[in-house]
Order: structure tokens, then C-alpha cells, then sequence
């Protein structure tokens, strides 16, 4: 069954002196301003575009991670996913990069970063990205 998910913005003025309210309508989980001076240069407890994407990208990886090693029989007792969105004004996001950390019981260094190659691969946040370049550092945790 597919479902769709909504978030709406609600701007106000120009980009450079503009604001926003971006509104996680489906969940119903919160508010979060958003501004140009937070995007491209310092938060200051704001949200942008790519904090956003870097949250979707990095809960949809951990998820296709979690789900791939489950399927191969070596469940993680933990993910710890970073996902660092990199944008340059006038130009757009330039890179993503992904970092993880698992606790796999029965599972090598190898097999891991095999396993979260393929879910970067194919996560479907990922698979809407293309077109960007993504990297990836995986480790086995200890």
C-alpha cells in the first residue's frame, strides 16, 4: 500500500531577509523555522533544506541497513547513522556524505561494509538523490 507523507512552508519576504515555518503536517510533530542566514551561513537554532534531507536520508538508510542485515540472518543491536548534507550557495548541495557505526553480533568488517553499501545503494532516499554524489564510512563498533 503506498502512503504519502506532507510537510508544509509557510515563507514570509525575500530569501536573503525572508523566514520560514516548515510544518511536518503528517506526523503532526512539530514546527521548525527556517531562513536563508541558516542555510548558508550559521543555524542559530534554525532548520534549512538540507538539515532536513540530511534527517530523511539518514533515518531511510538506517532503516535499509537494519532491514538487509536482518535478511542475510545478522540482525544490528545498533545503527548509529550521520548523514552530512554539504551546500554551497549558488550552487546547490555539492555531496552527501554517510557515517555509521553498527553493533552486529556474527558479522565481520567486510560483510558490514558490504551490507551498508548496498543499503546506500538502494534506500530509497538515495535512489530519490541521484544525481548527487553520496560517500560512506562504515565501521563495526569495538
Amino acid at each position: 500500500m503506498a502512503t504519502t507523507r506532507t510537510a508544509r512552508t509557510a515563507w514570509e519576504g525575500n530569501l536573503l531577509d525572508g523566514k520560514g515555518q516548515v510544518t511536518f503536517a503528517s506526523s503532526g510533530i512539530g514546527e521548525f523555522p527556517v531562513s536563508w542566514p541558516a542555510r548558508a551561513e550559521t543555524p542559530n537554532g534554525l532548520t534549512s533544506p538540507e538539515e532536513l534531507i540530511a534527517a530523511a536520508h539518514s533515518a531511510c538508510f538506517s532503516m535499509a541497513l537494519s532491514h538487509g542485515l536482518a535478511g542475510a540472518g545478522t540482525p544490528p543491536t545498533k545503527l548509529d547513522t550521520q548523514a552530512d548534507v554539504t551546500f554551497q550557495p549558488g550552487t546547490g548541495i555539492t555531496g552527501i556524505h554517510l557515517t555509521v557505526t553498527g553493533e552486529v553480533p556474527g558479522l565481520d568488517e567486510a560483510g558490514f561494509v558490504a551490507a551498508a553499501q548496498d543499503a546506500k545503494a538502494n534506500c530509497p532516499v538515495s535512489q530519490a538523490l541521484t544525481g548527487t554524489t553520496i560517500t560512506l564510512t562504515a565501521n563495526l563498533a569495538g
